[in-house]
């Protein structure tokens, strides 16, 4: 195999929570990489990664929105497809995480992770996997999955519940279409050190508690998800279906 198979050239991707963190290293390193790249955030101005990608020689744009709302999701593919022409490569990296003991948790915490960390990736995927069906050249949607995907966690019922749930809606879909030549995976990272860890990081009992766990003895980068990410969305992953790598410097495997 050449390093061809890694080439991203011609290529037109969607992003999804790409203004920063794991999102925005996913997105830089598929413009990297040769392709042209959508980027997604909830703030209303866009992030580096966009700068970064135009850098890099790559068409970009930025589209702001809630994606807890069905009409976010169909107006962000339909930009992108305006803007590109097509969308060969989604990347569902969107999410968010409420903390609170299960016995409390609140039911509007519930609803909008459900929302956003379930509900988007399915429609999103939809919008993008119709698209791809129509075009009949095929594709690639990864997810951004999670070690709770495999585990419950503490405090995160609703993190934990939607990230199973996407694992297994990477797994159904990959059934329907790899006869199709669309490839669907996920990735679960392990504990990264992004906006969504910061509680735990500065927590010092919790911190050293899993740093104690990791075999690789620190938190992971979001840079460390980049040659994960460039594999699963390029020709080098044509025969790879339905599967959730996980990036977590050795915690699953302790």
């Amino acid at each position: 195999m050449s390093l061809d198979a890694f080439e991203l050239h011609g290529r037109n991707a969607l992003v999804t929570g790409s203004h920063r963190g794991l999102g925005a290293a996913i997105a830089v390193a598929l413009a990297k990489a040769g392709a042209n790249v959508g980027c997604h955030g909830r703030d209303r101005k866009p992030g580096p990664s966009c700068e970064e990608i135009r850098a890099a020689g790559r068409k970009t744009f930025y589209f702001s929105g809630d994606l807890a709302h069905s009409k976010i999701c169909s107006g962000l593919v339909e930009e992108a497809i305006t803007e590109f022409g097509s969308i060969d490569i989604l990347v569902n990296n969107a999410g968010m995480i409420r903390r609170a003991p299960a016995a409390e948790y609140p039911t509007e915490f519930w609803d909008e992770l459900i929302a956003v960390n379930l509900t988007a990736v399915f429609r999103l995927s939809q919008l993008a996997g119709r698209h791809m069906l129509q075009r009949g050249s095929g594709g690639k949607i990864l997810n951004i999955a999670s070690l709770l995907s495999f585990q419950g966690g503490i405090l995160v019922p609703a993190y934990a519940a939607a990230k199973g749930d996407g694992a297994q809606l990477t797994k159904a879909l990959a059934n329907e279409w790899a006869s199709k030549g669309i490839n669907v995976n996920a990735i679960a990272p392990g504990y990264m050190a992004t906006d969504n860890t910061a509680a735990l990081r500065n927590d010092p009992v919790r911190n050293r508690q899993i740093l104690e766990r990791i075999p690789a003895g620190r938190w992971g980068d979001s840079n460390d998800l980049a040659g994960a990410a460039v594999f699963l969305c390029a020709p080098a992953s044509d025969y790879v279906h339905g599967h959730v790598l996980v990036v977590d410097g050795g915690w699953l495997a302790r």
